[in-house]
């Protein structure tokens, strides 16, 4: 089983921390100008821990891009995301750019801070969407989550930012223990595409054959899928509030009406 622990930013060069830290390999000359920046952004330990692992040790999240875990700040616990050595990205300075838009429109984690190889941002404890939905059965509330999400899409899609990874959204889509959802993780998202989050997330949620899908149609009734592939393509024809509030409905189900 990975290993849990709190390490003090000193003993962050001893191993297998330094390897998590500059994963998936470390250097000395990797890894001190990184002890600098977590210097510099005044973190006091990281906290290996969580249910995904690299190497020996748990970790809050791991991509392509980086490594998330959590860091004590001023004694507050904060996600730090640790840019992997192996990334093709030159810095996280503009995923934590879109992060800022999005954070505007009440989307995403709150921004805290950021430099070349770390971003610091709010830590959201709760649970993967998929995970909640296996706990959550109550048609009402299920049905406030899956709203207050496609909302976010909304906001996302009127100031043209794209995430990017919401047609397969599993890892992206998480929920806190006071039954907010939260839109995760925009490293691959752009200001450059057309924005499609309302139409690739209701692609993940209504349409697919996942995990996710199923619970939601079973939670909330399945889907009229002619009906909902008419109004999806209304939707992305006149992207407006009344055409997104009728896929509200309709995505929604009976017993739902769009505020």
């Amino acid at each position: 089983m990975p290993r849990s622990a709190i390490i003090p930013i000193i003993q962050l060069g001893e191993e297998p921390f330094a390897s998590v830290v500059c994963y998936p390999r470390a250097t000395p000359d990797e890894m001190q100008p990184r002890i600098e920046e977590l210097r510099r952004l005044e973190v006091e330990a990281v906290e290996f821990s969580g249910k995904s692992s690299a190497f020996t040790l748990s970790v809050l999240g791991k991509g392509y891009v980086g490594i998330v875990v959590a860091a004590h700040v001023r004694g507050v616990r904060l996600a730090l995301k640790m840019q992997r050595v192996d990334s093709e990205r030159e810095s996280l300075e503009r995923e934590a750019e879109l992060l800022v838009k999005a954070n505007r429109v009440g989307v995403g984690p709150r921004f805290v801070a950021v430099t070349k190889h770390f971003l610091l941002m709010q830590l959201i404890e709760g649970d993967l969407l998929e995970e909640w939905l296996a706990t959550h059965r109550d048609k009402a509330a299920v049905q406030i989550v899956l709203a207050d999400i496609l909302e976010q899409c909304w906001r996302l899609d009127e100031i043209g930012l794209d995430h990017g990874e919401l047609s397969k959204a599993p890892k992206h889509l998480l929920v806190d223990k006071s039954d907010t959802p939260f839109i995760v993780d925009f490293e691959t998202a752009s200001t450059q595409r057309n924005a499609s989050n309302v139409t690739s997330v209701c692609q993940f949620l209504f349409q697919g054959n996942s995990e996710v899908c199923k619970a939601v149609a079973d939670i909330i009734g399945e889907q009229n899928r002619i009906e909902l592939v008419e109004i999806l393509r209304n939707y992305r024809k006149n992207r407006n509030r009344q055409n997104f509030e009728d896929l509200l409905k309709q995505c929604l189900a009976r017993g739902y009406s769009a505020k």
